[in-house]
């Protein structure tokens, strides 16, 4: 697989302080890739490096063999914090980022994204009628209306419930199966990352190193009570210094909460 995302041997301090040292990967065309680490490890200051956002103080980034030197326009960012505009609808929203007259009919195009994140009918509404979920699905409309060829998603989900949170991983899901993009996941969510990606990138405690890479095989849905993927957390929690005594109190996503996402 020819790589889409390549860094390169990136490092990083503030001040004398390391926080990134020596980490290099690979992101497949089309391939979703999560990195978890334990807090305060570098995981967003590398996102904001791989994005362009930041410059590592060697090493680089390259996107289709460009090296990155500031944001690209083939990338958008989702983040945690919320950057939807309050005073403008989500049709408004959703057509902020459609500049240029090589989109056609934008009002026609927002409503179609809208309609894709299961926003139909709520395209006049304006951001304080929504709720946190709904507000997440605008995000990700507006992200994926401009048709970025990469998705940088840091941590996207982490405000919302637990059952909303997993509403929203099978919304992606459902999008990226009509849509083909490139996804870097930044989360502290091991089932989380487990349920999504393609691969799975484990970061040590700063200054952060890729310190084991996992591939998650099993097709989506995935249930993420299956031995199989039970056993991959497990090894991801070893690798994170969770104890198996730890792991185990943690104990299977609810398989009742699982099954309403899965029938959503």
């Amino acid at each position: 697989m020819d790589a889409k995302v390549a860094v390169n041997n990136i490092r990083k301090k503030f001040k004398e302080l390391p926080v990134v040292d020596g980490v290099d990967f690979q992101i497949g065309d089309g391939e979703f890739v999560a990195i978890v680490g334990p807090s305060g490890c570098g995981k967003s200051t590398l996102m904001k490096i791989v994005a362009g956002f930041e410059q590592p103080d060697a090493g680089d980034v390259r996107i289709d063999g460009e090296r990155v030197t500031r944001p690209s326009p083939k990338g958008i960012v989702i983040s945690q914090h919320g950057s939807v505009f309050p005073w403008l609808t989500v049709q408004q929203n959703l057509m902020f980022g459609l500049t240029g007259d090589n989109h056609g009919d934008k009002a026609a195009l927002a409503d179609h994204y809208a309609a894709m994140v299961g926003l139909k009918g709520f395209e006049n509404a304006y951001p304080h009628q929504l709720s946190g979920g709904m507000l997440k699905r605008v995000e990700i409309a507006r992200a994926l209306v401009v048709k970025p060829e990469i998705l940088y998603m840091d941590e996207p989900f982490s405000a919302l419930d637990a059952l909303m949170n997993l509403k929203m991983r099978n919304e992606l899901l459902r999008v990226l199966t009509e849509e083909r993009h490139t996804v870097l996941l930044i989360t502290h969510d091991v089932e989380e990352a487990i349920y999504l990606a393609d691969r799975i990138l484990v970061l040590s405690p700063r200054p952060t190193r890729i310190q084991a890479s996992f591939r998650v095989e099993q097709p989506h849905p995935r249930k993420l009570s299956s031995p199989v993927l039970q056993q991959l957390k497990e090894d991801i929690l070893v690798q994170l210094g969770v104890n198996n005594d730890e792991s185990s109190r943690q104990g299977p996503i609810d398989q009742r909460a699982e099954g309403l996402v899965d029938a959503g």
